[in-house]
């Protein structure tokens, strides 16, 4: 009836149990006389169980009567009893990342970046008690919080005395490598790329303080990774939180809900989508090579983005993260015709590209309105590897955009980590500075601005007309 899986970023372990994480499932049984409840993992055995009994009433002789309350109570009851059982018993709660340097060391300590990030922990002052007391798992306070983490230590920091040995033996390496403090996937995009060194390229933020660059990890959802010496507080960006992706720095992370997604859904949705994957093949190209491709044919004269002069994309399908965390947003196209073949595709997928780049100067010109100082972007993540979106980022924003010589920041930032725990760097930041690398440098065409400028425009009038029309339904 139901089920409880350990989501991406979060498990429990049980102890006396493997301790892989697993899904977890509640049925619920309203016989006549009780309501039964057990908790059964995906493999079938039943773990925990409850029974509550039914109230019935015989009004008159052959007359059973039973109450749809008393019923909705029970299943309260058998739920809770019956969770009071899989919950009780678990000996950690952790975050993904914890969970697998615990897994590695047999160390329970947590990362600041995931108890700060996800877990509403403060680095100035630890867990509020009166947070977990106000939704009603106060049990997490028991014990001085060693369910969820009583030792947090910053990303890079070497967890006890490395690999154990039964893990060496699963992971095919020595006992005794060393272990760093985890960080979320995004998070280690961002420390994989933002800190290169940019000597020689003619970029602003070369000699600059790293303060100034933002690092973009665009992928199927994007998320926008900026720091500074002191908090800054941006409506609509998460954070500031100390120390969650660079030690000493205060992280701003903003994000767009759907990206990679929503190209992939405008594309494939289109009625010119089993053309476009038939041509794209016959080359030898993914469907995008080929749509950029395709896009340079039919620009003629003009620059590729001026073929949306007409079309415009408001790129909220999934609601808006940063900045107007609006989950209500939903997406806009406006300029569409009755033709629907391969140059409409072409140009409603530029279209979409470009909305993703306006929304990405949305949440700079927040970040910036409330104190960060930005000039260079750092791109990495799949969306990366596209030359069109790269391209569109750096004319729409009016800023360069930096690519990693290795495109997999993620495995490179989670690197700089461990090389930090090694004890082979002083510092995050001197290991950043060492093994990130710039592969290439985008530059914005500055001659187009006025275009990019006025399409802006109607970029904002889309959502301002959008919370229009919903207050005029609203209305009475």
């Amino acid at each position: 009836m139901m089920g409880e899986q350990t989501r991406e970023g979060g498990g429990t372990t049980m102890p006396g149990r493997d301790q892989e994480p697993r899904s977890y499932y509640v049925g619920v049984d309203v016989g006549t006389g009780s309501v039964r409840a057990a908790l059964v993992d995906q493999r079938g055995i039943l773990l925990a169980f409850a029974d509550q009994p039914i109230n019935q009433w015989e009004p008159q002789f052959n007359h059973h009567e039973q109450s749809s309350e008393d019923i909705w109570a029970a299943c309260c009851v058998v739920t809770k009893n019956m969770r009071e059982t899989c919950w009780d018993k678990a000996g950690h709660f952790f975050d993904l990342p914890d969970f697998l340097s615990w897994k590695a060391t047999g160390v329970s300590a947590r990362s600041l970046c995931s108890l700060v990030c996800k877990w509403t922990y403060s680095a100035e002052k630890g867990w509020d008690d009166s947070f977990w007391k106000m939704i009603g798992l106060e049990d997490f306070v028991a014990d001085n919080y060693s369910k969820i983490g009583n030792q947090v230590l910053p990303p890079g920091a070497s967890l006890g005395h490395g690999l154990t040995p039964e893990a060496a033996k699963d992971l095919g390496l020595p006992a005794g490598i060393a272990v760093a403090a985890s960080l979320i996937d995004a998070h280690a995009g961002g420390l994989g790329v933002i800190g290169a060194d940019v000597r020689g390229y003619g970029l602003a933020c070369e000699g600059q303080p790293v303060t100034s660059r933002l690092a973009v990890i665009c992928g199927t959802s994007s998320c926008h990774m900026g720091i500074s010496k002191d908090p800054i507080f941006v409506p609509g960006v998460w954070g500031p939180y100390f120390s969650a992706m660079v030690p000493g720095f205060w992280l701003n992370e903003g994000g767009q809900s759907v990206t990679g997604k929503l190209i992939d859904h405008m594309v494939q949705g289109h009625a010119a989508f089993p053309e476009l994957q038939a041509k794209a093949t016959a080359r030898c190209q993914s469907v995008y090579a080929y749509l950029n491709s395709h896009l340079d044919l039919i620009k003629k004269a003009r620059p590729v983005g001026f073929l949306t002069v007409d079309l415009h994309v408001w790129p909220d399908f999934h609601g808006n993260r940063s900045p107007l965390a609006d989950l209500t947003l939903k997406g806009m196209v406006t300029g569409l015709k009755l033709s629907q073949d391969l140059d409409d595709l072409a140009i409603l997928y530029l279209a979409t590209v470009q909305a993703i780049a306006f929304g990405t100067r949305l949440i700079i010109e927040a970040m910036e309105a409330a104190g960060h100082s930005i000039s260079t972007l750092f791109l990495c993540g799949g969306l990366s590897k596209n030359p069109l979106f790269v391209q569109m980022h750096a004319d729409i924003t009016g800023m360069p955009v930096v690519l990693s010589q290795e495109v997999e920041s993620v495995l490179v930032g989670a690197a700089i980590l461990g090389a930090c725990a090694s004890g082979d760097f002083a510092s995050v930041q001197e290991a950043m500075a060492r093994m990130s690398k710039v592969g290439k440098v985008v530059l914005p065409r500055l001659e187009d601005k006025r275009y990019y400028d006025k399409k802006y425009q109607v970029f904002l009038k889309l959502v301002e007309h959008q919370k229009e029309y919903a207050a005029i339904m609203k209305g009475d």
